[in-house]
């Protein structure tokens, strides 16, 4: 549907869409998206987050909102946000390239899974598309600007963007940066905006902190014996045992599937459903045990990496961290003055690696035990899967209220979801006291400093 239609459409998208339990198993059950879209991970869609996405993507739950009185109004609205969709980095496309050539050269099953892969589906994919977005990923920032608008008419408005009261920062990376450019075009579109341009500040210090932490570079990022859990978990028996289911359909020796080829025959499913929604062949390699073994994988190497491992990986980000809560505290000030709050909006895309230090900084998602090696079948329940957490466009959204005579609240959104901040006693309906939040991170508001915690000693 072409953008200046969507204005009319969303007039009549008023009410509150609930979706039934059977409606979601239903989804579940739809033959045009993978059983196992739902163990992708970082790799995966937006819309197996929030399912209701799939009938209409520009519905909105406004029952998510609720304010412990109605004298509260937003005033400020701070959204971290991942890049769109995007194709393979060169990495990864020439594991692809490799299992892909495995497949067609050695494989003599007899499915027809099989043979539609060895004599209709070719390889498209290149290494120069390296991570760049696609057009689904435009969309996922497109359709995400014109929900938070519905969300917050009152903050993502159209007065206030052509007033300058929405900021636009972004990481260099052209994945990043073309991800802003839809997000402000899904405003401009929607509001029929052509006779003004919005800037957008490139900013890596804040974005893409993780390259200029030298403690976390050294100790974690280009340190091999930091992912020896996850390099275990790989030579293990769950993983070994996928492998060989994968070599039992194919028809190929044993020997052929290395844990790379796993991964890389898991990525040729995962990418045809987030890119182009289909269900493709590739998909039959797997079912949902083999699916599950593979997604620990993923969220092992996410939680050593850039997770709850290592203690650096969230102190990386206390750049962010700072940045955030003095947008806060200036909205709170200008507020308590009685001025208008100049920055109502601010829009940060940047990556899953920027948004993962911070959720873990907060205490988010923090299970009683560490992701391991040896501990698969006790973390079936866990908090941190990252197929939840972190899929294309995952947005942190922190929208602070005034709720009347000094009483400022602060409600945390994942992914249009609330969120709780852990350790705090006093929810109010996830909207607690923005005073007893910052005296929840004192200890970090005063004590994380980036250039002390990232230094090498």
């Amino acid at each position: 549907m072409p953008f200046s239609l969507w204005k009319v459409v969303i007039v009549h998208l008023t009410t509150v869409t609930f979706y039934s339990c059977s409606y979601l198993r239903n989804l579940e059950d739809n033959p045009q998206i993978p059983a196992i879209a739902k163990n992708f991970g970082t790799k995966g869609r937006y819309e197996e987050v929030n399912p209701y996405l799939i009938e209409d993507i520009l519905a909105v739950n406004n029952s998510i909102l609720q304010p412990p009185s109605a004298q509260c109004r937003p005033i400020h609205l701070t959204a971290i946000i991942r890049h769109g969709t995007r194709y393979p980095t060169s990495k990864n496309v020439k594991k692809m390239q490799q299992f892909y050539n495995i497949v067609l050269q050695n494989a003599s099953g007899e499915d027809s899974w099989l043979r539609e892969i060895q004599n209709q589906w070719t390889m498209w994919y290149k290494e120069d598309m390296d991570g760049r977005l696609v057009l689904k990923g435009m969309n996922d920032h497109k359709h995400l600007a014109i929900r938070l608008s519905k969300l917050f008419p009152s903050l993502i408005s159209e007065e206030k963007l052509r007033g300058g009261f929405i900021k636009f920062i972004t990481s260099s990376k052209h994945r990043c940066v073309n991800s802003t450019l839809s997000f402000k075009a899904g405003l401009t579109e929607l509001w029929e905006i052509r006779d003004q341009k919005f800037d957008h500040a490139v900013n890596d210090a804040l974005m893409r902190f993780f390259d200029n932490c030298k403690k976390f570079l050294q100790d974690v990022d280009n340190n091999p014996s930091a992912m020896t859990e996850v390099d275990n978990f790989k030579k293990g028996a769950e993983m070994r045992r996928v492998q060989e289911k994968i070599a039992d359909r194919l028809r190929v020796k044993y020997d052929a599937i290395t844990d790379d080829m796993a991964e890389a025959a898991f990525y040729l499913c995962a990418y045809e459903f987030a890119i182009k929604s289909v269900n493709s062949p590739w998909c039959q390699l797997f079912d949902e045990v083999d699916a599950q073994a593979l997604e620990y994988a993923n969220d092992m190497k996410q939680f050593w990496k850039r997770g709850y491992g290592y203690d650096i990986n969230s102190k990386s980000s206390c750049i962010l961290f700072h940045d955030v809560f003095s947008r806060l505290d200036k909205a709170a000030s200008e507020n308590k003055s009685g001025q208008q709050v100049t920055e109502a909006v601010t829009v940060q895309v940047g990556h899953a690696e920027t948004l993962l230090p911070l959720l873990t900084l907060l205490g988010l998602f923090k299970d009683s035990e560490n992701l391991t090696s040896t501990n698969y079948a006790k973390q079936t329940q866990r908090s941190f899967r990252t197929s939840y957490i972190l899929p294309y466009a995952a947005n942190l959204v922190l929208v602070l209220y005034d709720c009347g005579g000094g009483d400022l609240r602060l409600q945390p959104l994942l992914n249009e979801k609330p969120v709780m901040f852990p350790g705090l006693t006093d929810q109010k309906a996830a909207m607690p006291l923005y005073q007893d939040i910052k005296e929840h991170y004192s200890e970090l508001l005063h004590g994380c400093d980036f250039e002390k915690e990232c230094q090498l000693f």
